[in-house]
């Protein structure tokens, strides 16, 4: 047999290349002949070629966003999973697929696809996927950008300011490639919202849901306006393919170029403009009430951030809080982002301690993974933990989560505030407090490890 395949994640960061080896190993051990296409961070990887498609029996998608170039799969067996499947269970799956024992489907050519069609597509990826479609692609805009403003930072809170006496032209320059009036900043929202309708209604939504998503950031209605915006457009999209399917041939090469951006820029907008209002509202509400909030309840939804980021190291709930954080970010509230930060690197420098204060309650394996995990949690990757958790998920997830909502906890407590959500040590100095973050994220770090440790020395001893 022969199976070709295609690992993603929204990052694109670990999860992507943790299933593309786990599929790899476990397709060897079943002797099945595999060949793995990694959509990751970096860009396309081994990518498979028109013969290892045409030659392969199965087509297996591993994603939890849209897969790129999926139209070279048009009349293959398409079978797909979450990464996190592909990540915990490769070895099941590769079974399952030998067996038959899983449900696929046979991919049909693209083009004026009945509404049928594309709601049983839209469906199959489900909201989730959508929504991380959207966020995959607005991640490094918040990124890069929160960094810029970090650095402006750095010259004094009111640097860039022009009008200010205290102005910097280089703090100015990183404030305007970062900020929210020109920057990487302003276009957040309407990125968001482009690729959730990209991924609802394919190619002819995404002009509708970047204009949807320009105007929702205008109006202020932040990332829930943008994520309406994104999947207004998208089903619009597919009611126009709908409508437009049995026009005139004589006109019936101007659906691509004319009538779906047109018509679908137009109903997306009427349907959307009475509510862009009140979403703004509700917004500005929730804004201020992230902003009045106490540091000792701030420091509450620190702990479940926190404790959300260890849960499935990367899984849906660690990218719920992830989303979260980053969606408050990009209206406005940055406090959130060290509690997202600190939950994700506290578990694999939690567990790499533990192998090294405990070492011998790990096997040879495991004390070599966990030096890997230093340097993994060092750099914000927390799906280094995975191995870990599959083997012993009881005592490796409680002891992660009780670190990482520790460290949650105090962030918010200490009102430490960081401007990018990604980068681990290396975006740690455009902290407000990076000494006290620091701190807070070994403190953390060394809660897991003992309570770990212990809870192994324990159960060594009563067996």
């Amino acid at each position: 047999m022969k199976i070709v395949a295609i690992t993603s994640c929204p990052t694109g960061v670990a999860h992507t290349y943790m299933a593309a080896n786990a599929l790899k190993k476990s397709a060897t051990a079943n002797n099945v002949e595999i060949k793995v296409e990694t959509q990751g961070s970096d860009g396309i990887g081994n990518e498979l070629t028109a013969e290892d498609i045409k030659n392969a029996d199965y087509a297996l998608f591993a994603a939890d966003k849209p897969v790129e170039n999926k139209d070279r799969f048009i009349g293959k067996k398409i079978i797909e999973v979450p990464v996190t499947e592909a990540v915990k269970n490769s070895d099941n799956l590769i079974k399952n697929i030998i067996s038959g024992n899983i449900k696929s489907y046979t991919l049909e050519a693209s083009g004026d696809e009945d509404l049928d069609d594309l709601l049983q597509t839209s469906k199959r990826k489900g909201i989730y996927k959508h929504l991380m479609a959207g966020f995959s692609n607005m991640l490094p805009f918040i990124i890069a950008g929160g960094i810029c403003i970090g650095i402006s930072f750095a010259f004094g809170i009111t640097a860039s300011n022009p009008q200010s006496p205290d102005y910097n032209p280089i703090a100015g320059f990183f404030d305007t490639i970062g900020g929210g009036k020109v920057g990487a900043f302003s276009l957040i929202i309407a990125i968001l919202s482009a690729y959730i309708a990209n991924s609802v209604g394919g190619k002819s939504a995404f002009m509708p849901g970047m204009v949807a998503g320009l105007l929702a950031n205008y109006y202020k209605t932040g990332f829930l306006g943008g994520i309406l915006a994104g999947f207004v457009a998208g089903y619009v999209a597919i009611l126009l393919k709908k409508l437009l399917n049995n026009i005139p041939k004589s006109i019936s090469s101007l659906k691509g170029a004319l009538l779906y951006p047109l018509f679908g820029l137009i109903l997306t907008c009427l349907i959307l403009w009475p509510v862009f209002m009140p979403i703004a509202k509700l917004m500005d509400l929730m804004v201020q009430g992230l902003n009045g909030i106490s540091a000792s309840h701030k420091g509450i939804i620190g702990l479940i951030v926190g404790g959300m980021m260890a849960t499935d190291m990367g899984g849906p709930i660690n990218k719920t809080a992830g989303l979260f954080a980053n969606a408050a970010f990009a209206s406005g509230n940055a406090d959130f982002m060290s509690a997202m930060m600190a939950g994700g690197m506290v578990p694999p420098l939690g567990i790499a301690l533990c192998t090294t204060l405990f070492a011998k309650y790990f096997t040879e394996t495991e004390r070599k993974a966990g030096k890997t995990c230093y340097f993994l949690g060092a750099c914000f990757i927390t799906e280094g933990v995975i191995p870990f958790a599959v083997s012993d998920p009881v005592r490796v997830i409680v002891s992660s989560m009780i670190g990482a909502m520790v460290s949650g906890f105090l962030t918010q407590y200490f009102n430490i505030v960081m401007m990018a959500s990604h980068g681990g040590i290396f975006v740690i100095p455009i902290t407000n407090k990076p000494i006290l973050y620091t701190g807070i994220i070994i403190l953390g770090s060394i809660i897991t490890a003992l309570v770990l440790g212990f809870w192994k020395k324990f159960s060594a001893k009563k067996n």
